[in-house]
């Protein structure tokens, strides 16, 4: 999944992709480099970020999609928590919703999945993100992320979203300490939940540069090391920065995977 920030203050490239020429020649780029899924968001969600209202992320967004339109082999998401901002996505041809919130930010979200059919992804988060880094907190972190995004699921069929609309992502760096994100790739086959597929976003993170001591440009090698981690254990889907070379990552991953298979 290549991330497309259509925003002025992403942690990682706000500001290079907030006009529609650029991000639609980027998100051109990254399906020419291999991406299976491009992910467009008009809201930072990076800690400390301020909410924006739907009207301010259609703007950023919606000139992207109309732009996009029957340009593009693969599949949309749209990175939203407001239902409007979906509905609108999905109406441009956006197949998934990529919701942090997981379906509780907006009361008229679960109803839009339900309706629409779309996929979604699930993402743990513990508090908002303007807080959620002040002081988060876990009596074990994989089991605690487990059980709310199975709380989750277990919400979604209640309000007749059928399984297999359904994809999880544990939310690495959102509401965790280092060693939060550390224990949930650790951990990251027991996320697996009702056999939905794993998203792992781990991509230039915070908790990179805390264990290298990179800033974000210099984040590449963490951010491939743990995108090989977690292809190796359990993760379906990497929503990461860096198609090209991450698909280069995953090309040699997969092809030393069958080697072992086949010896």
């Amino acid at each position: 999944m290549g991330v497309l920030n259509c925003t002025p203050d992403s942690f990682s490239d706000g500001g290079r992709f907030d006009q529609p020429a650029a991000a639609v020649a980027r998100a051109l780029e990254m399906e020419a480099q291999g991406a299976d899924l491009i992910d467009i968001g008009g809201e930072s969600t990076r800690p400390g970020a301020r909410p924006v209202t739907a009207d301010q992320e259609l703007a950023r967004v919606g000139p992207v999609l109309e732009a996009l339109a029957g340009r593009l082999r693969i599949p949309l998401s749209i990175d939203t928590r407001k239902a409007a901002v979906a509905r609108v996505a999905l109406a441009a041809g956006a197949r998934i919703i990529n919701d942090i919130s997981a379906l509780t930010a907006d009361p008229a979200m679960p109803a839009l999945a339900r309706d629409s059919g779309a996929g979604v992804i699930l993402m743990h988060m513990q508090g908002q993100p303007e807080t959620m880094q002040t002081a988060p907190a876990y009596t074990h972190a994989p089991q605690d992320v487990r059980a709310w995004l199975a709380a989750r699921v277990d919400a979604c069929l209640a309000a007749g979203l059928a399984p297999e609309q359904l994809a999880l992502d544990p939310g690495i760096g959102f509401g965790k300490r280092l060693e939060h994100n550390l224990a949930l790739l650790a951990h990251l086959p027991e996320l697996r939940i009702a056999g939905r597929p794993l998203a792992v976003g781990v991509s230039r993170k915070r908790f990179l540069g805390e264990l290298t001591g990179r800033e974000v440009g210099g984040r590449l090698a963490g951010s491939l090391g743990a995108a090989a981690w977690a292809a190796l254990h359990g993760a379906d889907m990497l929503r990461v920065h860096d198609v090209e070379e991450t698909c280069d990552l995953l090309t040699l991953v997969a092809r030393i995977a069958r080697e072992e298979a086949l010896s």
